[in-house]
């Protein structure tokens, strides 16, 4: 199998209180893939079941995130969701809270059928 990289779409997500990573990844997840319609599929003899989708999340803290929670944010297709450290943390004035960002980069192929 060969995978052919059909899509990739870019989106961030922000949880304003509670330091919540998994939270701001799911946000960012549907950020991303929010505005798409992926018709094509169909035309190439697919269904979007047929989709491999690769998804990474840049937070502060990866371990922090609950990977399977943003793999639901997915529709279709065989999901995998892989944290990294990035992100952004806007730390409250008072120190007790903070503002946490994420970024999430959504990758679709699709196997092109040639061994």
């Amino acid at each position: 199998m060969a995978r052919v990289r059909c899509i990739t779409e870019m989106g961030m997500g922000v949880d304003v209180h509670g330091r919540d990573a998994t939270k701001a990844a799911r946000r960012a997840v549907s950020d991303a893939i929010r505005h798409s319609s992926l018709s094509f599929v169909r035309m190439m003899g697919k269904t979007p079941h047929d989709m491999i989708v690769d998804v990474t999340i840049g937070v502060p803290d990866p371990g922090a995130v609950d990977t399977a929670a943003v793999a639901k944010e997915l529709p279709y297709g065989t999901v995998t969701v892989t944290a990294v450290k990035g992100g952004l943390e806007i730390p409250a004035e008072t120190g007790t809270d903070a503002i946490t960002i994420a970024n999430a980069a959504v990758i679709v192929s699709l196997d092109d059928g040639k061994a």
